[in-house]
């Protein structure tokens, strides 16, 4: 079969079974899986196992770890270092060592063991920060332990792509083999970072300045395969070059531009990547060996989910937290297929074993997204603090509006949300907002909005923020499911309270008035503008008092609408989103830098950021003057784009 023909089958097989999975909302991993499985060898036998099969999965694995170093972040893993260098490296050694301590009693050897032990111990990073993403819970207490963990995980696979394969010399070399590796890769590493950083951003600099698509493009393909090239040259592996380029660009303000530019060949070459290790798969084995599979199943899910919820709570996490990382993160991922790939040719793992590892592996990540589907009930059911907490959280939104009445209920503080209610703050008409994003709650709380955690589409949430008491309740968020879950509470507890929804667009506007919204208003900054009006008219104030305040906004250019408090589910889809300006809170803690010196001595606009307000005991001043001077305890509220917002809490803390 000529390269073409390889290529076309493995694309045809691709389109189909993403098509299927996505349909039947399933992993397409698991997909590609398949259809290598039935057109390998073993089954069909329409694509042969061929080197040219084997190169184009290793440009997978090339690009998959470009995209994890593209995500690397120096800052992000030095705030998080706790629980990645703690609760992760122990979940990765552990697992290693309890794998080998089943391994080797087994008939397995100490290498095999290990090189085990390291393809188990991963969990799935794309499947679980997906599903995080999606239910906005990337900044919450289990969302951090995960995301932690599944760091460490990733930083892991470059010593273990190096580490695995010098496993299968004999013992006597084994020792020199992993030596002269770690020699190389500390050249190496040294050699890139030292000079990298420097001349990657000059470089990128220089191919920006040309405006062109295409050029950048090419830059981003040579820069990736040039450096994964060298490594392979300094007898290391293709994926470490890959991972340091991506580390490298992560650096510099052209990440966000970098990994669009860069995720359809991640996605296309990844997917042909699974699919040739699921032409490794034989199904008559598997069959045969079928009482294995599941009991390894079996140990890995149940293994690993008593193994990180133990470790979680050992470090300090509630039983709730600890239970809901352990089901995050029990089933296999996509760098155990990595793994795999790598000692297959290697006499390490007799291959019935592969096989039955790689068919567990498969089983678990299937099974990964129902495992999350009901890790609510499953940690409701077994942990009785949970109803203690998620009582808690309704007292704490019940605290916030018991002083308030006739007040508007804001539901989501994303842009939308926050606009509306710096129109609310002027008029003097106080509002309670609920939002589900974490991280966005608490920078917001601490700039002294009045937000709260909470989901605005539960009953017990609307009636705590005080929905008996308000006078209005306003959806920000376009999100007609949620919606239509609001109006029909708002109906049916209140059914005289005017609702005022966000749409997308017109097409929602008929089923939305028809479920009891007193007005529907189309999308963005402008929605903003009508939302406040609208519920402002409603609360009383009068017309020609609405349309001078708009006015007047529109007439400073819409100073009053510049920036919002970014969050987890705030993902840039381009370049140019991710370069908006935003907020961002500081607070000035004991022994930071900026403590007793003035905003124009602390020169933040070197950085292109300027502060908004400051908060101070309760009281908030905003667009202070440069002779303004800061005090500990004060909460300084930035804007500007992420670069710059980074540099300036930097220059407010350290200096």
């Amino acid at each position: 079969m000529t390269t073409l023909q390889l290529v076309l089958v493995l694309l045809a097989s691709a389109v189909l079974v993403v098509a299927l999975f996505r349909w039947l909302n399933l992993p397409p991993v698991l997909g590609y899986l398949l259809v290598g499985a039935a057109i390998g060898p073993h089954a069909l036998d329409l694509v042969p196992d061929s080197a040219a099969a084997h190169h184009l999965a290793e440009f997978g694995v090339v690009f998959l770890m470009f995209s994890i170093g593209l995500e690397f972040s120096l800052p992000r893993l030095y705030s998080m270092k706790r629980i990645v260098f703690g609760l992760g490296l122990a979940q990765v050694l552990l697992t290693i060592l309890l794998v080998l301590a089943v391994a080797v009693p087994a008939g397995l050897t100490l290498s095999a063991g290990i090189a085990l032990g390291g393809i188990l111990a991963m969990s799935s990073t794309a499947l679980v920060v997906k599903m995080l993403a999606e239910r906005l819970q990337l900044e919450s207490k289990h969302g951090r332990e995960i995301i932690g963990v599944l760091l460490f995980q990733d930083l892991a696979v470059v010593p273990l792509l190096i580490v695995v394969p010098a496993l299968s010399q004999p013992a006597e070399a084994m020792a020199g083999t992993l030596a002269v590796a770690a020699a190389k890769a500390a050249v190496v590493l040294s050699l890139i970072l030292f000079f990298g950083q420097r001349l990657m951003r000059g470089w990128f600099h220089i191919v920006a300045r040309r405006r062109s698509t295409e050029l950048f493009m090419l830059n981003v393909l040579l820069v990736t395969l040039g450096l994964a090239w060298l490594t392979e040259l300094a007898g290391l592996s293709l994926a470490l070059g890959a991972f340091l380029a991506g580390m490298l660009i992560s650096e510099t303000e052209y990440r966000y531009q970098v990994e669009e530019d860069i995720k359809p060949f991640r996605d296309v070459l990844l997917g042909l990547f699974f699919i040739t290790v699921g032409m490794f798969l034989d199904v008559g084995v598997i069959v045969r060996q079928l009482p294995w599979v599941a009991g390894l199943l079996v140990l890995l899910l149940a293994g690993k989910f008593a193994l990180v919820a133990g470790l979680s709570r050992a470090f300090g996490a509630s039983p709730g937290t600890a239970m809901r990382s352990g089901l995050w993160l029990c089933a296999g991922g996509e760098f155990g297929f990595v793994l795999i790939a790598h000692i297959r040719d290697l006499p390490l793992l007799p291959a019935p074993v592969l096989q039955v590892v790689t068919a567990a592996l498969a089983l678990s990540m299937l099974l990964a997204p129902l495992i999350v589907l009901h890790s609510e009930k499953l940690v409701m059911r077994f942990c009785a603090s949970e109803w203690m907490l998620r009582s808690m959280e309704l007292t704490q939104i019940a605290a916030r509006s018991m002083a308030t009445e006739k007040h508007a209920i804001i539901c989501g503080y994303g842009r939308s949300g926050q606009y509306l209610a710096r129109f609310m703050e002027q008029e003097g008409v106080s509002y309670v907002a609920l939002d589900l994003d974490p991280e966005r709650v608490r920078e917001a709380a601490a700039a002294g909005d009045t937000v709260v955690y909470g989901d605005a589409a539960r009953r017990e949430a609307l009636v705590a923020a005080g929905l008996m008491r308000a006078s209005v309740v306003i959806v920000s968020y376009a999100d007609p499911d949620s919606a239509l879950r609001v109006l029909a509470m708002v109906r049916e507890l209140r059914p005289e309270l005017p609702v005022v929804v966000r749409a997308a667009d017109e097409s929602d506007f008929d089923r939305l008035s028809q479920a009891g919204a007193a007005e529907v208003v189309p999308e963005v900054l402008e929605s903003s503008i009508m939302l406040a009006s609208h519920a402002l008219v409603l609360l009383g104030v009068p017309i020609n008092r609405v349309v001078r305040r708009f006015r007047e906004v529109r007439e400073q250019r819409y100073d009053l609408m510049r920036g919002f408090f970014h969050g987890t589910s705030d993902a840039a889809d381009d370049l140019d989103e991710a370069r908006q300006p935003r907020l961002h809170s500081v607070a000035l803690n004991a022994g930071a830098w900026a403590i007793g010196r003035t905003l124009g001595e602390a020169g933040l606009e070197r950085f292109d950021v300027s502060v908004s307000l400051i908060r101070r005991r309760g009281i908030r001043a905003v667009s202070p003057a440069p002779e303004a001077r800061l005090e500990a305890g004060d909460v300084v509220v930035l804007l500007g784009v992420p670069d710059g917002l980074e540099a300036a809490e930097n220059r407010l803390l350290k200096g």
